[in-house]
């Protein structure tokens, strides 16, 4: 059989995915001919604006669908309007960092529904849509932090942690069907949110651009380099591959060497 990277006629869902890691996804699976769903729940001009700027570039059919992540019917219903979801990226997440004994109630509550839940609603909602299509891809965006831990971030590496769990169930329940599912282990990653972060850390601690990038952002990551939207995108494109057929129910690190140490 012909290893090919060729996913025409296939659509993928994203969430999240109207900057950063999902954009960059959404725009790789494309260019490999996958028709795509953009997932946000701002639905501006600009979002609709870059699902069109993607079908212009690659001639794929992209769409933007609002869903807001942290309720279980409205990432459901997404899945329903997409009308088809042969590889479904769960990519939704949000952050919050506090001290177990100081953190909000609300924020805990947040960061599950929205980084963890979401993906159990996403994917109860289109595995039957891959079972009747005969093929699927479940690719999980997790975290370095799905593998480690570190203070103060109990929620989003509870959250983490338990989509990797999550992944491995789905793997287990899909393995004997055409269906894989995985997830991505970002490290840090260059995106306009993490970029926008740079100036004001390097007033915080007195450093140039690279120091400060190489010190402190980068103090966990080996490679002392990011990672980009566009090898998350590949991963990504790699895992819905033929070569990538008897890969399910694992976790693939893109962390510079993080979780090695």
């Amino acid at each position: 059989m012909a290893i090919t990277t060729d996913l025409s006629g296939k659509t993928a869902v994203i969430t999240g995915s109207n900057s950063g890691i999902g954009l960059g996804i959404a725009r790789e699976l494309a260019k490999a001919g996958a028709n795509v769903v953009l997932n946000s729940f701002t639905d501006t001009k600009d979002d609709h604006a870059l699902a069109q700027e993607i079908a212009d570039v690659t001639g794929v059919e992209a769409r933007y669908l609002k869903a807001d992540m942290s309720k279980g019917e409205q990432c459901r219903k997404l899945i329903e309007e997409a009308g088809a979801c042969d590889i479904l990226i769960n990519n939704a997440g949000i952050q919050y960092v506090a001290a177990i004994d100081k953190f909000p109630a609300e924020k805990w509550d947040a960061i599950l529904a929205i980084n963890l839940s979401s993906a159990f609603h996403t994917t109860a909602a289109a595995l039957p849509m891959m079972r009747e299509a005969g093929w699927g891809r479940v690719i999980n965006i997790a975290s370095a932090h799905g593998l480690t831990a570190s203070p103060y971030k109990s929620a989003y590496i509870a959250a983490k942690h338990g989509i990797v769990g999550l992944t491995k169930t789905v793997a287990l329940e899909t393995a004997e069907e055409p269906i894989t599912a995985n997830a991505i282990c970002p490290g840090y990653v260059l995106t306009p949110l993490v970029e926008a972060q740079i100036p004001d850390t390097m007033k915080e601690y007195d450093m140039g651009r690279e120091e400060v990038i190489k010190n402190v952002m980068l103090k966990r990551q080996p490679s002392k380099e990011f990672a980009t939207v566009e090898q998350m995108g590949g991963t990504a494109v790699f895992l819905c591959s033929e070569a990538a057929a008897q890969i399910t129910g694992t976790t693939i690190s893109v962390d510079g060497g993080w979780t090695a140490l």
